[in-house]
């Protein structure tokens, strides 16, 4: 009963959003989730907590009668990629694979 989606661990959907938003500079939300392969209503609370940590920035920009919702990466998310979730992902490789070839 396995999906072709598998879950993934918070630490590294907040590396994939901080990396996502390096590679592009700024992301509207709508983009930044969808690249991400995120749920907005479901991950929210991640970003939230990104933001009140300082590890992203959002900035909200009028645009006619909507309000566009921007996001960009910080110094301090930088850095916490590089110090602590890369060796964290080295640590524990992503691959949901890593034992596939193990026999017990």
């Amino acid at each position: 009963m396995s999906s072709s989606q598998s879950h993934r661990d918070r630490i590294y959907i907040v590396r994939d959003i901080i990396m996502k938003l390096v590679e592009y500079g700024q992301l509207n939300q709508t983009a930044l989730v969808s690249f991400c392969g995120l749920n907005l209503k479901k991950h929210r609370s991640i970003f939230d907590k990104m933001e009140l940590n300082g590890l992203i920035i959002k900035t909200e920009k009028p645009l006619g009668k909507r309000t566009v919702t921007l996001y960009s990466a910080t110094q301090k998310g930088l850095e916490f990629c590089r110090t602590i979730i890369e060796p964290y992902e080295n640590l524990f490789p992503r691959s949901s694979d890593v034992y596939a070839n193990d026999t017990v």
